[in-house]
C-alpha cells in the first residue's frame, strides 16, 4: 500500500483532544482526507460509506465502546488497519486489543512523531505495540509463564514481513534491495525497519541483526 495520499478516520469523542489531534495531522502532506467522528455508531457507518486506509480509535468511547467498535470494524472490513488511543495499557485492556483485532495503541500524550510512525508502519502491514503490550500478548499465547525471555518475546511481536525484512537485513541487504525483493516500495521498507528498531530496542540495523541472532531467527554473514 502506498504511504501517500492517505485516507484517515479519527474517532475521538473528547473534543479538544480530537481538535488537537486534527489540526497536527493536517499538517501532513500525505493525507489526503481527514474525517472525523465521535462515538462508534458514526465510524460504523462512516466505514460503510467509504474506504478509509487506517482508524485512530479512542478506547474510551461512549455508547458502543471502543472495544466493541474495533470488532465490528474489523468484522466488517477485515482488512481496515485500526490504532487504538488509549490512556492507560493494563493488561487486560490489551488483551481485549488483540482479541478485537486492533494492530497495536498509543497512549494519548505521545509524541506526534511517535504517533505518525506508528500509523504509518499499521498501514504498512506492521503492528506498534509497547513492551508492555508485547509481553502480555507473549503470555496470551503461552499457557505456562516462564523466566524472564525479553528478546524472545520481543522477537516473537515482529510480524511476518517484519522477520522476512530482518532476516534480509542479517544479509546485508540494502533497503533499496529489500524493495526489490519484496516488491514494495523503498519507503514502505524504512517504515518497516524503522518499526523492527522501536519493538527490539535496538539502536540501529547491526544491534536488531545480534538480537535476531541471539534467538536463532538468523545466522551470522
Amino acid at each position: 500500500m502506498s504511504l501517500d495520499r492517505l485516507k484517515i478516520l479519527l474517532v475521538e469523542d473528547d473534543e479538544l483532544f480530537r481538535l488537537g489531534l486534527l489540526v497536527r495531522l493536517q499538517r501532513e502532506p500525505s493525507i489526503e482526507i481527514l474525517t472525523e467522528a465521535n462515538d462508534g455508531e458514526t465510524a460504523i457507518d462512516l466505514a460503510k460509506q467509504q474506504l478509509f486506509d487506517l482508524v485512530l480509535l479512542d478506547i474510551g468511547l461512549p455508547g458502543l465502546g471502543g472495544i466493541e467498535t474495533c470488532r465490528q470494524l474489523k468484522q466488517n472490513h477485515p482488512k481496515l488497519s485500526i490504532l487504538a488511543l488509549t490512556s492507560r495499557s493494563d493488561r487486560s485492556l490489551i488483551a481485549r486489543l488483540v482479541a478485537a483485532g486492533a494492530q497495536g495503541y498509543c497512549l494519548k500524550g505521545v509524541g506526534a512523531e511517535t504517533l505518525i510512525l506508528a500509523m504509518r508502519s499499521v498501514i504498512a502491514g506492521a503492528s506498534w505495540w509497547d513492551a508492555t503490550a508485547t509481553a502480555e500478548i507473549h503470555n496470551l499465547f503461552q499457557n505456562n509463564p516462564t523466566e524472564d525471555r525479553t528478546n524472545a518475546t520481543t522477537i516473537e511481536s515482529l510480524t511476518r514481513r517484519e522477520q522476512e525484512i530482518l532476516h534480509l537485513i542479517a544479509d546485508r541487504k540494502t533497503d533499496r534491495e529489500i524493495a526489490e525483493i519484496l516488491y514494495i516500495a523503498p519507503g514502505t521498507v524504512r517504515v518497516h525497519v524503522h518499526t523492527i528498531l522501536h519493538k527490539l530496542g535496538a539502536s540501529d540495523r547491526k544491534q536488531a541483526v545480534a538480537i535476531a541472532i541471539q534467538n536463532g531467527i538468523a545466522t551470522e554473514c
